[in-house]
Formats: structure tokens, sequence, C-alpha cells
């Protein structure tokens, strides 16, 4: 385990869109790595949080400073040399970009790709949570894979959770000692 935690990214953003699993994914990964895990919609402005359950889709302009506060807390992690898990949705090229360069590089995104059926029947099981249904087509609209970007793997979202987290974990060393990822 001690080898795995030097290759491995000192951050990791888990992303997607609404209801692909994110937060319960990112808690299982960062206890494979004995990482705290951060859940990034506790980091949203709260007129952002009150967009979103009324339906209304968020914009650039209302997601950069929530950008801006998960790349502070990676900052934070990485100058106190402590590995992250973070759950954001960072479904924009511009959005991940800015996230690396908050980490300065150093960071790896384990996307979870899914159907929109399987998303939607997902969103619509929750329990008390603000994001409702109805903004999953905008998410999807928004969203621009990250296919063929630098420090991504991707996760089909379409097996169980045990299943995901440990190919996403694989994909990760896998990654990493390709010379994928940096420690840091």
């Amino acid at each position: 385990m001690d080898l795995e935690k030097k290759v491995l990214p000192l951050a990791v953003v888990v992303m997607g869109v609404s209801g692909c699993g994110k937060s319960s994914v990112g808690e299982r990964i960062a206890v494979q790595y004995g990482l705290p895990f951060l859940e990034g919609d506790q980091l949203h402005p709260a007129v952002n949080v009150e967009k979103m359950a009324k339906g209304i889709p968020l914009t650039d302009n209302d997601r950069l400073p929530w950008l801006d506060r998960i790349g502070e807390e990676v900052r934070a992690a990485q100058k106190a040399s402590q590995g992250l898990v973070i759950s954001c949705s960072a479904l924009k090229r511009n959005y991940r970009d800015r996230l690396r360069q908050a980490a300065g590089g150093h960071l790896a995104f384990v996307f979870l790709e899914g159907s929109r059926e399987i998303l939607l029947s997902r969103m619509q099981a929750r329990q008390g949570h603000f994001m409702p249904a109805s903004l999953l087509d905008s998410q999807l609209q928004t969203l621009e894979p990250p296919t063929g970007e630098p420090g991504v793997v991707t996760v089909a979202i379409d097996s169980a959770l045990d299943d995901m987290v440990a190919l996403a974990c694989e994909e990760l060393r896998g990654a990493a000692v390709k010379g994928g990822f940096h420690a840091g």
C-alpha cells in the first residue's frame, strides 16, 4: 500500500453529471487509499443550491466561484502533503483545466459515465438531495466528456458499486505506474 500511495495523484476528482455516483464512488476510493473525502456539493454557495433546488440550471458564472473553492481545497491538501478525493461534476473542459491549474497539474479525474436512463432512475430514487431530476438534461447538454484528456480514467456506471470502485482504483494505479499522473 505504501508504494501505491507514492504513485497515486495527490488529488482525485470524481466527476460526472448528477446521479452518476460521485459521492458513493469517491467515498470508497478515499477509504481504499486512506485519504480524506470531500463532498464538493458542500462547497457550493447557498445561492447555487437555491437555484438548483428550484430547477434552474447553473451558468458558468455561477460555477466559477465553486470551482475556485474546490481548487483551494486541492491546493490546501497538497500543501499539507495530504491526498484528497473530492466529488465535483467538472462538466466542461475549461472547468477541469481550472482545477488542474489550481493543483499544479497534480490531479486525476475519475469520470463516471452512464446512459440518461440509468442516471434518471438513480436521481429519481434519491431522497433528500437538492438537485431535481429535471436538471439532468441540462447537465448532459453541458457535459464535455473528458475523452483524451490527460489524467482521466473513465468508469461505466452500469455495474455494482464495488466493481466500479475496484475498476477506478485499478485504472488510477495503472495510469500512475505509466506516468500518467504525478505523485507530487
